[in-house]
């Protein structure tokens, strides 16, 4: 057994070493050669380019449908558009049920304050929030949260917010990005700045544990205390961007609020100015509506039971459009599998593309998929995933599989360099836990890797955000990706060799002292949405 180990450490680090060398390797004059010498390939590139379907693509997907919230009417759409677009293309496509969750339908959100000016505010209601009764205007005061000196204190001032919308969110004390104080501040203001933000924000943490809740606890004890709605702004750190999430109330509605409005409406409450904020929030509750992913494969003929997967999630957050998070993604699986059916309709191995529902609530699509097609699972050649972001992928990890090297190099090999030469590789790497689908994969044994994306200041300015619009999308970047990944996905298929699943021995937790350990296969949450 130690033997074994010593063994297995030490390929482990030989396959890292090797990894160092890939860059020089695949620019060396006779890998260039051979790729000149694969047609398949520059047909790839020359039909990704000279017949892109990806700006038409996007624009229905994200201009047309819009946001995909898991249990939404668009949801259903996009899973339907999908199977269309596939089976105009020659492509055999279905809409495979998982699970069910809350249905749930945006309707108009309209927030002004009316007291003591009147001015329209930039604001929309929160995911699954309960609309205003009777979709008519709710007119209230507001009032801000107190500094209690623990949580009995907190209990007896909880009667105040009668009636009443509660600002629950810190006011931030700038609504400047730090790289824009970086750029125009002097050394000294901007830390100061910074020394009075942290302040600011371990002052208003301590409050809230003083109170005895935490942002997502507090919005259900102000609603049975009969609070008339909840306000907050989950800023991104970014000029007019916020976050937009889901609401933890039943009865009463939750609105977001932009930076500046929210600060404008916080600092007239706190001057005892006694605002009041007239919110109309339209919704529908729909019931629990089936979920589903959206699968789409050209048979193999040769090896038609091993697979080769393009993966990208569906579904998204709805404060934008879904544009970087994930439809940019999905369109890149999308024309790949076009371009693939177009050029190579009979691979050797099958290539399945899956468009998993609910990644966002905890990658529930695909791990269903996992859990109910482990006959599929056992035979994955390879799993390409897209995720974070409209850039061009910079980044592929062998994920902890101990030969990821040998059968990767060998496929981004035949890449073309402009695109290759930009890519960074980390073998054999360590599992990914979560994060995106990938993992769900991985968990399973299944050698799956992130083709992980130029950052495009994808956390701040769209992920998750009411700025993820089709606008952010950059299209140069999406279409090196659809050419990457199709150029892997057709190596994959034709190499002789089937990918070895071999994992590293994983090192020692440095905190525990105990030896880490290859992810968990999980089971997904069949009926969501609901308490």
């Amino acid at each position: 057994m130690k033997t074994e180990l010593i063994s297995s450490r030490w390929r482990g680090a030989r396959a890292f070493s090797r990894s160092l060398l890939l860059s020089c390797m695949l620019s060396a004059p006779l890998v260039q050669a051979q790729q000149k010498q694969d047609p398949m390939v520059a047909n790839i590139v020359k039909e990704a380019n000279q017949n892109s379907q990806l700006e038409k693509l996007a624009h229905e997907l994200v201009d047309v449908i819009g946001p995909r919230l898991v249990g939404s009417p668009q949801m259903m759409q996009a899973h339907n558009w999908a199977v269309e677009k596939y089976k105009g293309w020659g492509i055999s496509a279905r809409n495979e049920k998982w699970g069910e969750w809350r249905g749930w339908q945006r309707g108009i959100s309209h927030i002004d304050l009316v007291h003591p000016r009147v001015r329209s505010l930039e604001g929309m209601q929160l995911a699954w929030s309960p609309a205003t009764k009777g979709n008519k205007p709710l007119v209230a005061e507001t009032i801000v949260l107190p500094d209690p000196a623990d949580s009995l204190a907190f209990q007896k001032w909880l009667p105040n917010v009668k009636g009443k919308l509660v600002l629950i969110s810190m006011p931030q004390a700038t609504g400047r990005p730090d790289y824009n104080w970086q750029e125009f501040a002097t050394k000294e203001s901007f830390e100061k700045m910074k020394q009075e933000r942290t302040a600011q924000t371990n002052a208003w943490n301590a409050r809230f544990k003083k109170m005895g809740y935490t942002s997502r606890t507090l919005p259900a004890a102000l609603e049975k205390a009969g609070a008339a709605g909840i306000v907050t702004s989950n800023w991104s750190n970014g000029f007019g961007v916020n976050k937009i999430f889901s609401a933890y109330t039943k009865k009463i509605p939750a609105v977001d609020i932009a930076l500046e409005d929210y600060g404008l409406v916080y600092r007239l409450t706190e001057s005892g100015q006694k605002p009041k904020l007239s919110i109309k929030t339209e919704a529908k509750e729909l019931g629990m509506q089936p979920a589903f992913n959206t699968i789409a494969e050209i048979k193999g003929t040769e090896k038609p039971d091993e697979y080769v997967i393009l993966s990208a999630h569906f579904d998204s957050w709805d404060g934008g459009s879904g544009a970087t998070d994930n439809a940019t993604g999905t369109i890149v699986m999308m024309e790949a599998m076009r371009i693939l059916k177009k050029l190579y309709p009979n691979p050797k191995r099958t290539i399945l593309v899956g468009h998993w529902g609910s990644e966002e609530q905890g990658l529930n699509g695909s791990r269903a998929f996992v859990e109910d097609h482990p006959e599929i699972v056992k035979n994955v050649q390879a799993l390409f995933n897209q995720d974070n972001g409209t850039g061009r992928v910079v980044n592929i990890s062998g994920q902890g599989f101990l030969h990821a090297y040998d059968y990767l190099g060998r496929w981004l090999a035949k890449v073309p360099s402009d695109i290759r030469s930009q890519i960074e590789t980390n073998f054999p790497g360590s599992p990914g836990g979560g994060g995106s689908d990938y993992a769900s994969f991985v968990a399973a044994g299944a050698p799956a890797f992130s083709l992980s994306s130029l950052n495009w200041s994808y956390f701040n300015y769209t992920w998750h955000t009411n700025r993820d619009t089709y606008d952010k999308i950059v299209f140069d970047d999406v279409r090196s990706n659809a050419i990457l990944t199709a150029i892997l996905a057709y190596m994959a298929s034709e190499d002789p060799a089937k990918t070895s699943r071999e994992r590293i021995v994983l090192p020692v937790n440095q905190r525990t002292g105990e030896p880490m350990k290859w992810p968990e296969q999980r089971s997904p949450t069949r009926k969501g949405g609901v308490d």
